[in-house]
């Protein structure tokens, strides 16, 4: 994308493949952070071998991956290879979870700080939009932000027991 550009997102295969893209594009931009926020990830391509080699192309000790859901019980299910890949690198992936937000609430959000966004504004519909305009990314950010403050640690790279 060029800079203060948006183009419209109006199908899930859309969806997926702007995703795809924003993976593709954090890679080559070496983008520092990258914020995905939805419920419950249900719907994101995640698990797909091309996503994992985008973010395996991204991923340094000087990167950050945070998700924000309201919880992450069926992701090992929905997007095992995902969770195959945060476990090597755990140092980087951080899940945060906010129970407080109803499903209807919670952003559907891929965002690079500076760079762009993936935001569906009906997750249902998948209509959304992907954008680098400064003041799209601010929205965007001030939103994720919002969601953050209420949230806590959750699902752990590894579980320890007995």
């Amino acid at each position: 994308m060029s800079e203060t550009e948006s183009r419209l997102i109006t199908s899930r295969s859309g969806f997926h493949d702007a995703v795809r893209q924003g993976f593709a594009a954090a890679a080559r931009l070496g983008c520092r952070e990258l914020w995905l926020c939805d419920a419950d990830f249900a719907d994101w391509p995640l698990g797909e071998r091309s996503v994992i080699e985008q973010l395996t192309r991204w991923a340094t000790s000087q990167r950050r991956l945070t998700l924000l859901a309201t919880q992450f019980d069926d992701m090992a299910r929905r997007h095992p290879r995902w969770v195959a890949w945060r476990r090597d690198w755990a140092h980087v992936v951080h899940c945060r979870a906010n129970t407080e937000l109803e499903r209807s609430q919670f952003p559907c959000v891929m965002l690079a700080p500076g760079a762009f966004s993936v935001a569906l504004s009906s997750p249902v519909q998948h209509r959304g939009r992907v954008s680098d305009v400064p003041a799209d990314l601010l929205r965007w950010k001030e939103s994720i932000d919002a969601v953050l403050q209420r949230s806590e640690e959750s699902f752990p790279a590894t579980t320890t027991g007995l």
